[in-house]
């Protein structure tokens, strides 16, 4: 049978942007990202927010670090992923995006932006796109 693992999210970062890098010098960050719905309760409508663990590698991760931080708008696309480890006896396990392409969303000025930061960037790369294949299977990240 054919399988198909494929997602596509559309929000904002809940906070800044940390890139690591492996021993083998590739970089790797883990971000947050809140992405809400509108529903209705009794009579009402309120905001509902799903908060996501993505992973980004490589030059995703680069340019993330780079250019985002908290509230910046952006849309991944990537795949799930199960992590499964023991802690204190107990199995545990966690489902997490790993992010293959981000897109910036939005202007530099519109939440998020890092103080000293370029903000003609905006104008020129409003619609970048960063893209990287997954990453090596040698590597774990720390």
């Amino acid at each position: 049978m054919a399988s198909f693992n494929r997602v596509i999210l559309l929000g904002n970062l809940t906070r800044n942007v940390e890139v690591r890098f492996t021993p083998q010098g590739t970089a790797v960050t883990d971000v947050g990202l809140a992405v809400n719905e509108r529903v209705k309760r009794q009579d009402q409508w309120v905001e509902e927010a799903t908060f996501v663990d993505i992973t980004l590698w490589g030059r995703t991760a680069e340019i993330a670090g780079e250019y985002l931080s908290k509230g910046s708008p952006v849309l991944i696309e990537g795949r799930l992923k199960l992590d499964t480890w023991e802690q204190d006896g107990q199995k545990k396990s966690k489902l997490k995006v790993v992010g293959e392409r981000l897109q910036m969303l939005g202007t530099r000025g519109g939440g998020g932006e890092r103080p000293g930061s370029d903000e003609r960037y905006a104008d020129k790369h409003a619609d970048t796109v960063a893209s990287a294949g997954p990453p090596p299977e040698d590597e774990v990240p720390f």
